[in-house]
């Protein structure tokens, strides 16, 4: 009997040390679930926010070496009283507001600060949507109705092997995703695990095969369509999102910092939606497009691109919020109006007319509730009329 306890001993010793080594072998992987699962918690949502860094593998968007080029400050203005209501009520982290190229209000709220590097979530996209308009024109894109698959062979014969760029810009590819953030077994929350442990953002989209609609045929909003508008644009041009970021976009707009993108364990890019700027970054990337693409001179992104990219030509529903190449356009907008948009609050609200540029970020736990979206860009319209 004694015999047989010593060899259960050394079983459960030689159990315990195994599950230590693979817990030291795998510690990154862990933590980086860990944090995955408690991303959004009411209580770390916030600081989480601000410091993706700390949780997730990621990569530099370099700002190069040149000055920061400096916003101007108009005279300090007062915004309408619902605006603080506001604030409080979708948990506000920052909100700036320029108007012909001045700042006449800014300020950070919940304890972040304008250093902070936030997650951009979907407003991302729009990042993205500018670089291929770039592209285009340099011709290392030849056209928006090439199929994805000329770009990125790897999606042939799966769901993605009959779309085009068109098609995945205006989120008309057809194909099947479940983007429901609070069901763990969804497409989006699978993506983020594969994220967390260290897999391969191009395998998973390859491996998708189902299809609920012809590509081109009908409007469904689908990140993954992103991720696949980014394997167009580095198969176009053998270089990573983060590289060509930086050239095209991120060194000619002088930002304060150099911006990060989270990225999946091939030091792939999280496209559609892993891109950290501070706020003035984000007002300075919406001023450009308010410009028409224009900044301190040069021609960033292709006029004609800008306009349009935020025009609507998705075939989104009679009476829906409209869609262009990964812009947002609000029914009842003149044209020149139009906004990218993140989950939990990140938006640039773009108003042309008014030579209105609006940058928030949130920690919104109840962004999904019915009338949020539409409550948001009342507020962007009555701070707008109210300069």
């Amino acid at each position: 009997m004694r015999t047989f306890g010593k060899w259960l001993g050394r079983i459960f010793l030689t159990l315990v040390l195994a599950a230590l080594v693979v817990g030291l072998w795998k510690r990154e992987e862990i933590m980086r679930l860990m944090a995955v699962n408690s991303l959004f918690a009411e209580e770390k949502i916030v600081t989480n926010f601000s410091n993706m860094d700390a949780a997730f593998l990621n990569a530099p968007v370099d700002r190069g070496n040149g000055p920061t080029t400096p916003l101007r400050y108009g005279p300090e203005t007062a915004l309408p009283a619902a605006v603080d209501d506001w604030i409080k009520a979708r948990n506000v982290t920052s909100l700036l507001v320029m108007k012909k190229g001045e700042i006449l209000y800014e300020n950070y709220f919940l304890g972040t600060q304008p250093e902070d590097r936030r997650i951009s979530w979907s407003v991302a996209k729009s990042f993205i949507s500018a670089l291929v308009g770039i592209l285009l024109e340099e011709g290392a894109i030849v056209s928006l109705d090439d199929p994805v698959t000329r770009y990125a062979p790897e999606l042939q014969g799966g769901a993605y092997g009959k779309a085009t760029l068109r098609d995945v810009l205006q989120m008309e590819s057809g194909v099947t995703f479940d983007e429901d953030y609070l069901d763990y077994d969804s497409d989006i929350n699978r993506m983020g695990r594969v994220i967390a442990l260290g897999g391969e953002m191009d395998t998973f989209a390859a491996e998708l095969t189902e299809t609920f609609a012809p590509p081109g045929d009908r409007w469904k909003y689908v990140s993954i369509d992103t991720h696949i508008v980014s394997m167009v644009v580095r198969g176009a041009t053998g270089r990573s999102l983060a590289d060509l970021l930086s050239e095209k976009i991120i060194q000619p707009l002088g930002l304060e910092q150099s911006p990060y993108y989270l990225t999946d364990g091939a030091g792939t890019a999280f496209a559609l939606g892993g891109l950290n700027l501070t706020t003035r970054d984000y007002a300075r990337f919406g001023q450009m497009f308010l410009q028409e693409g224009s900044w301190q001179g040069q021609q960033v992104v292709p006029r004609d691109w800008v306009r349009a990219s935020t025009r609507p030509s998705a075939r989104t529903a009679e009476g829906e919020i409209r869609y262009g190449y990964q812009w947002w356009i609000p029914q009842g907008s003149p044209d020149g109006t139009y906004m990218a948009r993140g989950i939990y609050g990140q938006y640039i609200w773009i108003d042309s007319g008014a030579g209105t540029v609006i940058v928030t970020t949130s920690a919104d736990r109840k962004f999904r509730e019915a009338g949020v979206n539409q409550q948001n860009i009342d507020i962007f319209r009555l701070i707008t009329e109210s300069l």
